[in-house]
């Protein structure tokens, strides 16, 4: 049984233990727990990050206690805990994802060449993911040059498709992962048209200055090392409309680096991409389902949900620590908010 002194220096989100009180106000300070961490559906632990609550459940060394429990009733994709082995049964039918008819469809663009719906009724999806696919340039062929580009809607019907001409000579088609033959590029989309026609596209007739995360017309983009492609295309975009699943935190490792899309696909998604050669749009669908997976989370609603608004900026300020030294562990946790912009907040509007 801990003692009173000892509950109140622990901290009421990942139940680390503190030997004085102001360290526990430290910690809660730099840790910027939040309703929007992935939690223990068992003992409501908070972690950084899935990866770290998917060692808390299964990992070499489990709470055994949450261990014994998940292996009946979790679910080892989403990691969330059902009332019974029927309700688990019944989830994974919709839990567990398929390539599903990618495949056919992968074969059926490398004759295609083109697709663009960039004018069409398509316009109105507000959220699209990006998929290229890169040849080398340069005297050793490492330079990362665009070859392929695929956008999708959020309901995984292709916008725009097309092989890219680079600027500079391609001297390493990579054939053996992308299927890209010099005759793919001959004719193909010159990039500064690629590039002028995905722009517009995202902006949505907005100006790149003027566009703010909600309430505006440009679209959120979606993607996995959306940073490279973007450079790639010589596009450039707002990171607050960015959706990377490489650097979203949630998606990281518990040492903060990216997870490749192929380990998050099959970790998250219970499907294997990238195998032999890979096609742009494979990962967009890949990415806008783990999209759309972190989004559809239910969360509590906060007015201001993130440490950086003007609101929050005092919360745990150096004046106050006398008075946050005299607060609970749980009160501490409800004035603390998250360092990133959860997903699920797409969903909700602006207050």
């Amino acid at each position: 049984m801990e003692s009173s002194e000892s509950l109140r220096n622990k901290c009421a989100a990942c139940y680390r233990q503190f030997n004085r009180l102001d360290h526990l106000v430290d910690h809660m300070r730099t840790s910027y727990h939040s309703v929007h961490e992935p939690t223990c559906g068992i003992c409501k632990k908070h972690c950084r990050s899935f990866e770290s609550l998917r060692e808390h459940l299964i990992g070499p060394l489990p709470k055994v206690e949450c261990a014994k429990i998940f292996s009946v009733r979790g679910c080892n994709l989403c990691l969330d805990i059902f009332s019974s082995p029927n309700a688990l049964r019944v989830h994974r039918g919709t839990c567990q994802l398929s390539r599903g008819s990618v495949g056919g469809l992968v074969s059926r663009m490398a004759s295609l060449g083109i697709q663009d719906e960039l004018n069409s009724g398509t316009r109105g999806s507000q959220v699209v993911a990006l998929g290229c696919k890169m040849v080398g340039g340069g005297t050793d062929g490492s330079l990362d040059l665009c070859a392929r580009v695929c956008l999708i809607d959020e309901h995984e019907n292709i916008i725009f498709h097309t092989y890219v001409k680079p600027q500079i000579p391609v001297t390493n088609y990579r054939y053996e992962s992308t299927g890209i033959r010099l005759e793919f590029l001959r004719d193909a989309m010159p990039v500064k048209q690629v590039q002028r026609k995905i722009q517009d596209f995202l902006c949505n007739g907005e100006p790149t200055w003027k566009i703010r995360s909600r309430g505006g017309k440009a679209r959120i983009l979606v993607g996995h090392g959306l940073d490279h492609d973007l450079d790639c295309l010589q596009i450039e975009y707002p990171t607050l409309m960015m959706r990377d699943t490489a650097k979203y935190p949630p998606l990281m490792k518990t040492s903060k680096l990216s997870n490749s899309l192929k380990y998050l696909t099959q970790a998250y998604l219970g499907y294997e991409i990238q195998t032999g050669m890979q096609d742009p749009y494979e990962d967009c669908v890949a990415t806008m389902r783990l999209y759309m997976r972190m989004r559809n989370q239910n969360h509590g609603m906060e007015n201001y949900p993130l440490a950086s608004d003007p609101q929050n900026r005092n919360n745990f300020a150096s004046w106050r620590q006398n008075e946050l030294e005299r607060m609970a562990p749980e009160e501490m946790l409800q004035i603390s908010r998250s360092d990133y912009n959860c997903w699920c907040l797409d969903t909700k509007e602006s207050p």
